[in-house]
């Protein structure tokens, strides 16, 4: 796993690099896509005072600022990712996993009319992983 100048991203994004949203990153970075309920138990093992409501605000701070990326599948609560380029999600269908996949989304691009200004392609694959499938 690549290491991320988490201090240096959260500037780049106009964020205080506080050791709360260092943290955040971290967790975040390491399990690749978290839910906000997913990310606060990791971080009360680690902060275990911090309240709910911090976790939230600071989610949408990062959210807003777009440091944080929602990933919003059918079934299961919104997950959390750090923005990063352009991919689509696979969904495992049986343990809801969540993968980074590359697509080129040139096709979709060629395919709309040339009047529009596309700000965003949302691409999700669903389906069963290969741990679920060899599992069977």
């Amino acid at each position: 796993m690549k290491e991320i100048d988490y201090l240096d991203l959260l500037k780049k994004h106009e964020l205080k690099a506080t050791p709360q949203r260092v943290i955040f990153l971290k967790e975040l970075h390491k399990a690749g896509h978290l839910s906000i309920e997913e990310l606060e138990a990791r971080i009360k093992t680690i902060i275990p005072t911090i309240s709910t409501a911090t976790i939230y605000k600071n989610i949408n701070s990062m959210v807003e600022k777009g440091l944080l990326y929602e990933v919003k599948l059918p079934g299961v609560k919104t997950k959390y990712e750090i923005s990063k380029k352009r991919h689509a999600h696979f969904f495992c269908q049986k343990c809801y996993s969540v993968y980074d996949i590359e697509v080129d989304t040139s096709c979709v691009k060629k395919s709309i009319d040339k009047d529009v200004d596309i700000d965003y392609i949302n691409v999700s694959v669903e389906g069963i992983c290969k741990n679920c499938k060899n599992s069977d």
